[in-house]
């Protein structure tokens, strides 16, 4: 077996006997196993949970970690700092991962040198990348009625309308149970949302007309969208795939995932008239900067500014002549 030092270029840390045990037979490896290693997954876990990140976040940190062991072969806890900047640099120049994901990976290695090693030399050496915003294709009403008109009836077609209507993450809306629906108030009771909060959003009338016709033929409980095995939610997978197929069936060729029903229902209550304030608890958004992004999708903002060309007098161009003399008297 080859050491790290020869297969890395570093020669001053030698591989740890601790980490043989770490391969499972399949070849993969495991953050799981081994005296070292297990201590270190159960410090990280804990300190997680006390902080109270969400599963999928403890998930994600984790994964970044193991990913980082496995990389130099080399338990995490003798690693120098150098090394850990020579792996982000690899994700983005070799592996060239999307920006959002060298962030979620970056973010976890901090948390495990600062809260589970206290290691802070190590984590301000972990640079975070400046992700760029990309304004989302908002979908139009016309669009949003092929959509759901698309999506089959029943779970698919609730779960989209829902997701829409209550301007839900898709973890969210997944995770829905049935005496979440609150139709006496007219409101989403949304449980353990981002950052572990819960919040009320929007029921409207039509999407409690779908749920009602699609409870009484399926009966969900407790979950209102269940996976296969009824005792656990829809996988986000499923949910992307109800979401993606539409999409295509009913021919709408804008980008976007599964969230884009959640921007669409933020900017559509921006074109309404809703406040920035009201939108921004609805959202779940802990900073009202979040909501002010939907300022630049929205059409209203635009249609009320005047642009400056429009300002200058350019009837002497030779282009305007021509449509003056076309004008009737």
């Amino acid at each position: 077996m080859p050491s790290s030092a020869s297969r890395h270029g570093h020669h001053t840390i030698p591989l740890l006997p601790c980490l043989r045990g770490l391969f499972l037979s399949n070849g993969r490896f495991s953050f799981h196993g081994g005296n070292v290693m297990g201590e270190l997954r159960d410090r990280m876990v804990r300190e997680l949970r006390l902080r109270r990140y969400a599963a999928p976040t403890q998930k994600s940190y984790l994964e970044a970690v193991k990913g980082l062991a496995k990389h130099f072969w080399l338990s995490p806890d003798q690693l120098t700092a150098e090394q850990v900047q020579d792996y982000i640099l690899h994700l983005m120049t070799e592996r060239a991962l999307q920006w959002n994901t060298i962030n979620t990976i970056a973010s976890g290695l901090k948390f495990f040198y600062t809260h589970t090693l206290k290691r802070p030399e190590v984590a301000l050496a972990i640079p975070a990348r400046r992700t760029p915003r990309w304004l989302p294709e908002i979908l139009s009403a016309e669009e949003l009625q092929r959509l759901f008109a698309a999506a089959p009836s029943g779970m698919p077609r609730a779960l989209l309308m829902a997701a829409y209507g209550g301007g839900l993450r898709i973890s969210e809306a997944v995770r829905l149970q049935v005496t979440d629906i609150d139709s006496q108030r007219r409101m989403i009771r949304v449980v353990r949302g981002k950052r572990d909060k819960d919040r009320y959003t929007l029921l409207s009338e039509r999407l409690l007309t779908e749920l009602r016709a699609y409870w009484k033929i399926d009966r969900p409980r407790p979950w209102l969208f269940p996976g296969r095995n009824p005792e656990k939610p829809l996988n986000h997978n499923t949910a992307r795939l109800f979401f993606n197929r539409a999409k295509a069936e009913a021919k709408i060729h804008k980008g976007g995932s599964f969230h884009l029903l959640r921007h669409c229902f933020a900017t559509h209550l921006l074109e309404a008239g809703v406040d920035l304030r009201t939108i921004q608890i609805l959202m779940g958004h802990s900073s009202i900067t979040s909501t002010t992004y939907y300022l630049h999708v929205t059409r209203k903002t635009l249609d009320k500014t005047q642009n400056p060309l429009d300002l200058l007098d350019l009837s002497q161009l030779s282009a305007f002549k021509e449509v003056e003399q076309c004008q009737p008297s």
